[in-house]
C-alpha cells in the first residue's frame, strides 16, 4: 500500500472539508508546467489512482518566450498522458492579438487563457475547473491592493471559489505556500518548468514578490502567513457584508426602466458602509456585468444624499451611468427616457381610457346625484357634471399651466405645486391633468383638485374620474401635500 505524501493527504483532507470534491465527476486543471500547477496535476492524479475520476489537465501556450513556451507545452501534455491524465493544449498568439486589440498583456492573457479553459471544462462536461494559485500569490495579491488601494473586498484577495460563464473556479492550494509545493515536487520527483519572465520587475507583481516582500518580511519572518490570515478573515467579512447588502437591496430598491430608484430617508437610516456597498450594487444590478466604480465616485454620492441644505443633485459616473437626487428619491443606473407628452379625450359616456405613455388606466363614471368624495382619496376626483366645460380632456403638463386649488382663493402654477410637493422633476411629466374645454385644469391625479365644479346639493349628475395604477406600481411618489376633492 502507497504512503500519502502528509501534503497530499492534507490537500485531500481539505478539499473533502471544503465539499468541492464530488465522487466520480470531472475535474479539469489549469496547469502552466510551474511548480505550482504540476504539484497540484501530481496531487490529483494521486488522488484519481485511489478514487478513479476522469482528469483533463489544461495547457495554454502563450507564445510570449517562443521555445520556452513550446517546451513548457510538451512537459505539460507528455506528463499529463504519463500520469494517465488526458491533456488538452491551445497555442494562442497572444503578442498578434494585444497588437490588434490595444490590451493590457496581463488582461490579453487573463482573457484568452480563460475563454480557453471554461471552453475545455464544457467539452468534457466539468463543471469545476482548478487552479493552482498558493499562498504566496494570495499574499502578494494582498499587498499589490494594499498598494494601490483597496477596502475591505480587495483585501479578501484571490477567491477560494468563485463562478465563471457557469464554471466553478476552485483554487485548493491557497492554504499550501510556495516553499511547500517545491518540497512537494522535490520528494515526489514532480518535474517542472521555470518561467524566466518571473524575474521580470516590469511586472508590478514580480516587483512585490521580489523586491517589496523581503523587505516587510525582515520586519515579521511570518508577514505572508499573516496575509494570507487577513485575507480570509476580509473575505468572510465581505461575505456577510455583501448579503446584507443584498438583503437591503430586496427590501427597498424598485426597478425604474434600465435602473434602479431608492427612497433617501430608508438609505439615511442604513449604517454608511451598507449605504457605500448598496451603491455599488445597484450600478452593478444596472450594469449588468461587474462595474467599476471608483471610491471618490461613492463617496461623492453619500455626499449628495446627506446634503440638506440641497433636494437636487445630479451625478455623472461614467459608461453612460448617472445617479440622480430628486428630494426623497434617488435614482442610478442609464439616463431615464423623457416621458412623451399625451392629449386625450375623456369618454363622453362611462367607460375606460388607457394611456400608454404612462401605463395608468382611468375609469369614467356618472352617477345620478349628489355622491361625496371619500376623504382623503388622492387618486379619484368628483366633479358637478352640469358646471363642466366640455369637452374634457386628459393630458400632461404644458409650460405655464395655472390651477385654482380647492379652497384658497386665486390661481398657482402647476410648476409651483409640484415644487411645494417635492415632486421629482423627472416624473412630473407623468402626471395625470385633467382639462376642461376653456382649457382650466380641473384635477392633477394624485396631487390636488381645483376649486371648480364641486359636488353639492343641487348637483343633479356626479361625473367620477378613478385612476386605478396606485403611485407604488406607477413609480410616483406620495407628495407631501392636502388632497382635497
Amino acid at each position: 500500500m502507497r504512503i500519502r505524501d502528509e501534503l497530499l493527504e492534507r490537500f485531500m483532507e481539505d478539499a473533502l472539508k471544503d465539499g468541492w470534491r464530488q465522487k466520480g465527476e470531472t475535474l479539469v486543471a489549469a496547469v502552466s508546467g510551474g511548480p505550482d500547477s504540476m504539484a497540484l496535476l501530481h496531487m490529483l492524479c494521486r488522488w484519481r489512482d485511489e478514487e478513479p475520476f476522469p482528469l483533463v489537465a489544461a495547457h495554454v501556450n502563450h507564445m510570449f518566450r517562443g521555445a520556452e513556451s513550446a517546451a513548457e507545452a510538451v512537459l505539460v501534455r507528455s506528463t499529463a498522458e504519463r500520469w494517465g491524465a488526458v491533456a488538452e493544449t491551445a497555442d494562442i498568439d497572444l503578442p498578434a492579438y494585444i497588437a490588434e486589440t490595444g490590451m493590457n498583456p496581463q488582461e490579453a492573457a487573463r482573457e484568452r487563457r480563460y475563454a480557453f479553459l471554461t471552453e475545455t471544462a464544457r467539452r468534457h462536461g466539468a463543471s469545476k475547473l482548478i487552479l493552482g494559485h498558493h499562498a504566496d500569490d494570495q499574499a502578494e495579491t494582498v499587498v499589490m491592493r494594499l498598494l494601490r488601494g483597496t477596502g475591505v473586498g480587495g483585501l479578501a484577495g484571490i477567491p477560494y471559489r468563485r463562478f465563471e460563464q457557469n464554471v466553478e473556479l476552485i483554487r485548493p492550494l491557497l492554504r499550501i505556500t510556495k516553499r511547500e509545493l517545491l518540497a512537494y515536487c522535490e520528494r515526489n520527483g514532480v518535474p517542472y518548468a521555470v518561467d524566466s519572465s518571473n524575474l521580470d520587475r516590469h511586472y508590478f507583481r514580480n516587483s512585490v514578490r521580489l523586491d517589496i516582500l523581503p523587505v516587510l518580511e525582515s520586519y515579521n519572518p511570518g508577514l505572508k502567513e499573516s496575509l494570507v490570515r487577513l485575507s480570509k478573515l476580509a473575505a468572510e467579512d465581505n461575505d456577510y457584508m455583501e448579503a446584507e447588502a443584498a438583503k437591503v437591496f430586496a427590501e427597498i430598491v424598485s426597478p425604474a426602466g434600465n435602473g434602479f430608484r431608492w427612497e433617501r430617508r430608508r438609505f439615511r437610516s442604513l449604517h454608511v458602509a451598507l449605504q457605500r456597498r448598496l451603491i455599488k450594487l445597484i450600478l452593478n444590478c444596472s450594469k449588468g456585468s461587474r462595474y467599476s466604480l471608483e471610491f471618490h465616485q461613492v463617496e461623492r454620492v453619500l455626499d449628495a444624499v446627506a446634503e440638506d441644505r440641497r433636494s437636487v443633485a445630479r451625478i455623472e459616473l461614467g459608461e453612460d451611468r448617472v445617479f440622480v437626487r430628486e428630494y426623497d428619491e434617488l435614482y442610478a443606473g442609464p439616463e431615464r427616457e423623457q416621458a412623451r407628452s399625451f392629449h386625450y379625450p375623456l369618454p363622453d359616456r362611462d367607460g375606460e381610457l388607457a394611456i400608454a405613455e404612462t401605463g395608468h388606466r382611468l375609469r369614467v363614471r356618472r352617477i345620478q346625484g349628489a355622491v361625496s368624495s371619500p376623504p382623503g382619496h388622492r387618486w379619484e376626483a368628483f366633479f358637478d357634471e352640469d358646471e363642466l366645460r366640455l369637452p374634457l380632456i386628459i393630458r400632461s403638463r404644458h409650460p405655464g399651466d395655472r390651477m385654482q386649488p380647492y379652497g384658497l382663493n386665486g390661481t398657482k402654477k402647476v410648476q409651483d405645486m409640484f415644487v411645494d410637493a417635492k415632486v421629482p422633476r423627472s416624473e412630473r411629466d407623468r402626471y395625470l391633468l385633467l382639462a376642461d374645454g376653456d382649457g382650466r385644469v380641473l384635477w392633477i391625479a394624485g396631487l390636488r383638485r381645483s376649486g371648480h365644479a364641486p359636488v353639492g346639493a343641487q348637483t343633479r349628475s356626479t361625473l367620477v374620474v378613478t385612476v386605478d395604477d396606485s403611485p407604488e406600481s406607477m413609480n410616483i411618489p406620495h407628495p407631501n401635500a392636502d388632497m382635497p376633492s
